[in-house]
């Protein structure tokens, strides 16, 4: 398990906005066929770099789902769209939230919900 210090900073507040940060695509996972977009955030404040996957499932109402953590410099260049899901599962503690539940943000850690 990754360990990852929680600084205060806003990119770890259930306010956050997308205007936080400077963002670059990674790809779509298409594994599963869930098409989860992968990105790349650092927060304009502190500078973290999060890898953030969001998920959303059409023909299923209020299925959208994003999970986001804390990415180290050195697994930067690792990451794609397929190994996401099993970084995030390995990190200590990540971010999540989405219409899938319930428009709230909260802390997680391990197994992240992205199949139906």
């Amino acid at each position: 398990m990754k360990k990852i210090p929680k600084l205060g900073c806003i990119c770890e507040q259930p306010s956050m906005s997308h205007n936080d940060y400077r963002s670059s695509e990674v790809g779509i996972d298409h594994t599963n066929g869930r098409h989860g977009e992968v990105t790349i955030q650092q927060c304009k404040l502190c500078q973290r770099i999060w890898v953030h996957y969001l998920v959303e499932y059409e023909h299923y109402s209020h299925s959208g789902r994003w999970y986001k953590g804390i990415l180290a410099k050195k697994d930067l260049s690792g990451i794609t769209p397929e190994n996401a899901v099993a970084y995030l599962e390995s990190l200590e503690w990540y971010l999540y939230g989405g219409s899938f539940f319930g428009n709230t943000v909260e802390f997680g850690q391990g197994k992240v919900n992205v199949d139906i």
